[in-house]
């Protein structure tokens, strides 16, 4: 990988106050609103709490967020004449994926850590490896959704693609079961959403296949049914991007 390019790009998204504060900012806020000054955040669930569950939750939306933006602008990038600029240099296609993915780990990164730090400090609770597990799942798992980034970036070509996904990803996080326990309907419906399967992986340290509905009724939440979810919408989104790749090379 290319350090000097990472560091550049690093730059270069960090001199972008406005994204930073959709991406980090906002899951932060509204885990300290929902995740530790309600009354049912110090709840016993699992091996943790309430709060714990929410800490994890607010992770995902913010980890989901920050890699479909950083791909989304890498896509626009391309399609607007940058690649045609590195092809110019000895950079080979491998190096500029590879510092793209790397600085969409790095972003990710940011708000599981200020998230993950807060609920530290706050009212969540959990085993060692609840933690770390749960962690590790997020950062990993969130390069699905660089997936879907990709897919908004090359279909727009233009900084539109971004704000269509944030405001697309708002929906599959409710739908998901991030912001508010869902139940009956609505939650059949959104086991079927991305965003539901990679939370749930996630949140499976937690609860270990069992998980609450909004009045507190326990819900089974297989492993089995979790990895179906976020591989089969991996399998989607990796499909539709060579899609919208060799559909955009033809036009060339």
């Amino acid at each position: 990988m290319n350090g000097t390019m990472y560091m550049i790009e690093l730059k270069r998204v960090l001199r972008d106050p406005a994204s930073l504060f959709f991406i980090v900012a906002i899951p932060a806020f509204m885990f300290i609103i929902f995740g530790s000054t309600m009354e049912w955040a110090d709840l016993k669930v699992g091996n943790g709490n309430i709060a714990m569950s929410t800490m994890i939750a607010m992770s995902a939306y913010g980890a989901a967020t920050a890699t479909s933006s950083i791909s989304g602008m890498a896509a626009v990038e391309k399609t607007q004449g940058w690649g045609r600029q590195l092809a110019l240099t000895p950079m080979k296609q491998s190096t500029y994926v590879m510092v793209k993915t790397a600085l969409s780990m790095t972003i990710a990164a940011m708000p599981i850590g200020l998230i993950y730090l807060l609920g530290f400090i706050l009212k969540s609770e959990a085993t060692g490896m609840t933690w770390l597990l749960s962690a590790v799942i997020l950062l990993v798992g969130s390069m699905m959704f660089a997936l879907y980034g990709l897919i908004f970036g090359l279909f727009f070509k233009s900084d539109t693609g971004a704000s269509v996904s944030s405001g697309i990803l708002v929906i599959l996080a409710f739908l998901g079961n991030l912001f508010v326990p869902l139940s009956g309907v609505m939650l059949t419906i959104g086991k079927l959403t991305p965003l539901y399967g990679y939370a749930a992986l996630a949140r499976y340290p937690l609860y270990e296949g069992t998980g609450y509905d909004m009045n507190g009724n326990e819900v089974d939440e297989p492993l089995w049914q979790a990895l179906l979810n976020f591989g089969v919408w991996t399998a989607i989104f990796a499909i539709l991007c060579v899609y919208l790749v060799r559909k955009g090379t033809k036009r060339v």
